[in-house]
């Protein structure tokens, strides 16, 4: 198993998913989102992965707003997504090709 764990400092749902995978004993490599961000490869990985550009999204976060990620296109939406990652959704825990956004301890019991 190779883990990556692809968050945000101030994440709880970081700190849990690390929590999880500290509890197994399982190693796991974390790289932190807003100062590394994800590279265009990884992007598309994990996005064929979890099936969607919208899940990879925080819609919540102030940097949403302020970029009018709602109002832009789709196309536009995703380069801006590898320019601010501080957009993407935390934690995105990975394991070669399978991947998960959020914290989805029954999806990692599975992986080997």
């Amino acid at each position: 198993m190779n883990i990556q764990i692809f968050g945000k400092s101030k994440s709880f749902d970081t700190k849990k998913a690390e929590r999880w995978f500290k509890e197994r004993r399982i190693k796991y490599q974390y790289i932190d989102l807003v100062s590394k961000g994800v590279s265009p490869g990884e992007y598309r990985s994990i996005k064929a992965a979890v099936g969607s550009f919208d899940a990879l999204v925080d819609k919540g976060c102030r940097a949403y707003e302020e970029l009018y990620m709602a109002y832009i296109t789709p196309q536009a939406a995703e380069e801006k997504l590898l320019d601010y990652p501080e957009l993407f959704a935390a934690p995105i825990v990975r394991n070669g090709k399978q991947a998960t956004v959020g914290y989805h301890p029954e999806i990692w019991q599975t992986w080997e």
